[in-house]
């Protein structure tokens, strides 16, 4: 298991978050490209509507270099009932390896790849996800939530 790197970031109502504030909680860490578009509006969505079960389970933060006004409005026009965070000059996001290089309509250029990480109590990832279904990923976040707690 390796340690997962530190972060500091401001939420979508300006609030610093940091990963030592989800010491001794399990935590969802999820990047994604970019507010308010079609599949990550869907990856949001999900995990806004499996909130219920993954409260329970895990803390759920959502990462893009998106800035902390349109994190706002994203979270206030689909009802998001988690934490996004900003972070527009991807550092954090390059920490996890998620800037990445991307391709769209025969244009390369560097950007969020859609990736999640199951940070347990002690700060250490033990599960990542890369490139995943925005659809079916808090399912399957909640599914190996449960295997990996043994509940």
């Amino acid at each position: 298991m390796k340690q997962a790197p530190g972060f500091s970031l401001e939420d979508q109502n300006g609030k610093v978050h940091s990963l030592n504030d989800y010491t001794g909680k399990w935590l969802v860490l999820y990047f994604y490209p970019k507010d308010d578009t079609s599949g990550c509006t869907k990856e949001a969505c999900a995990f806004r509507d499996g909130r219920e079960a993954l409260g329970k389970l895990a803390e759920v933060v959502g990462i893009s270099k998106d800035s902390v006004t349109s994190h706002k409005k994203f979270a206030e026009k689909y009802h998001l009932n988690f934490t996004l965070l900003a972070d527009p000059e991807h550092k954090t996001i390059e920490a996890y390896g998620s800037w990445q290089p991307k391709k769209f309509m025969g244009r390369e250029y560097l950007g969020t790849n859609r990736d999640t990480f199951i940070i347990n109590p002690a700060g250490h990832i033990v599960k990542e996800y890369r490139g995943v279904d925005p659809k079916t990923h808090a399912l399957q976040i909640i599914a190996d939530l449960k295997s990996l707690q043994r509940f």
